[in-house]
């Protein structure tokens, strides 16, 4: 079996930061659309993407949107007894990846997503996985208690992003942002 890509969706502000208390610093409608079509759109309409995150993330998850609808929902946790209601769980990124790419499981799933929190996006940056990392550049200063890992340039490279990604500078809630791709093989 061929080693599955890790797709990372994040956003974070100038000093790399994502999240405080945890919740989102900032309110970007524009960068939940694109997270919400990103993680959730396949090409085969018969399967589904995986969403892996740790524990933190998925409490940070309103209750009410908990499991995130339309998607393979995977806890990683080390401390919790059982998975949460609508997910799964798992005791490692390496286990996660492993229960969503094998059988019953692999032929429901299309591509998989790490969507947070820190050490699961440092990770799967730093581990044996290939990665696309999709980064929604923040550009601005907010408070922040957790942060991105920083993004090796030895190990990941800036990719143009695909047509359906805008490129250009946008602006929302007087915030500039801006959408990035990076690729490690």
């Amino acid at each position: 079996m061929t080693t599955p890509r890790l797709n990372l969706v994040v956003a974070a502000c100038n000093n790399g930061g994502i999240g405080v208390e945890g919740r989102i610093p900032w309110r970007i409608k524009q960068d939940m659309t694109f997270f919400r079509k990103i993680t959730s759109t396949t090409a085969d309409k018969e399967k589904q993407n995986a969403v892996v995150m740790g524990r933190k993330t998925w409490f940070s998850i309103p209750e009410k949107m908990r499991p995130l609808p339309g998607r393979v929902n995977v806890v990683l946790s080390k401390e919790m007894a059982e998975a949460p209601k609508g997910a799964f769980l798992a005791r490692s990124l390496t286990e996660a990846v492993d229960m969503v790419t094998s059988d019953p499981l692999s032929t429901k799933v299309e591509s998989v997503f790490v969507i947070g929190g820190s050490s699961v996006y440092g990770e799967a940056m730093n581990g044996r996985y290939p990665c696309r990392l999709y980064l929604t550049r923040v550009l601005g200063d907010f408070k922040c208690d957790t942060f991105l890992p920083d993004i090796d340039d030895t190990k990941f490279c800036k990719v143009p992003n695909p047509d359906t990604i805008p490129s250009e500078t946008l602006n929302e809630n007087n915030i500039d942002f801006k959408f990035e791709v990076y690729e490690k093989n």
